[in-house]
């Protein structure tokens, strides 16, 4: 299998079928980048693509320093952040979605949203490239410009808020599972009385 780096240098000499390959590897990866942080399934998808016209603009400027996974992911950041701030001057619900965002999601998977957006907006968006985009630590520090060491101790604390959101979620889950019985131990008072 070529290496996106390779199709990449292939692309920026004018092969249709390097950008094809390319294109095929990251348009899904891509989406859901976009999908889990727009509520408007369309809008992601027409982000998506934009990334890919940024990359077409670009590509006699690509450099290989990055991977292109991180290159796409560095576009795919920035147009994020174009879209929140335009969006921010709206309204949001002014922009109805067609789908709810949790379409088709379980109840865990609902929980575990609802916990992300509790996080703050750096740890959200450092765990969320490391859980659903899959970047290792370098390539992270390499696109927010951070240590890898800041990366590591943010992704941990990250991870320690998002447990803390979900373990009342889990408890309560449990309980009810269990016929409604309460699941948290009996206290020294309450087997004394």
């Amino acid at each position: 299998m070529i290496s996106d780096e390779a199709l990449m240098l292939e692309f920026q000499r004018g092969s249709r079928e390097a950008f094809e390959e390319l294109f095929a590897r990251y348009r899904e990866p891509l989406f859901g980048f976009f999908r889990r942080r727009l509520e408007n399934r369309e809008r992601a998808e027409d982000l998506a693509q934009e990334t890919f016209l940024a990359v077409i603009r670009a590509a006699t400027r690509y450099e290989p320093r990055a991977l292109v996974r991180t290159y796409l992911y560095g576009i795919a950041l920035k147009l994020l952040a174009a879209e929140r701030r335009k969006l921010s001057g709206k309204e949001q619900a002014a922009e109805p979605s067609n789908e709810p965002a949790t379409e088709d999601a379980s109840e865990t998977a609902l929980w575990v949203r609802q916990a992300l957006e509790k996080l703050d907006a750096a740890e959200r968006e450092i765990l969320m490239l490391r859980e659903y985009e899959q970047l290792n630590y370098a390539e992270i520090a390499e696109l927010l410009r951070l240590p890898v060491n800041t990366v590591r101790s943010r992704l941990f604390r990250s991870r320690m808020a998002l447990k803390s959101y979900l373990e009342p979620k889990r408890r309560l889950h449990r309980a009810a599972a269990s016929g409604g019985a309460d699941d948290r131990e009996a206290s020294p008072a309450e087997d004394e009385a």
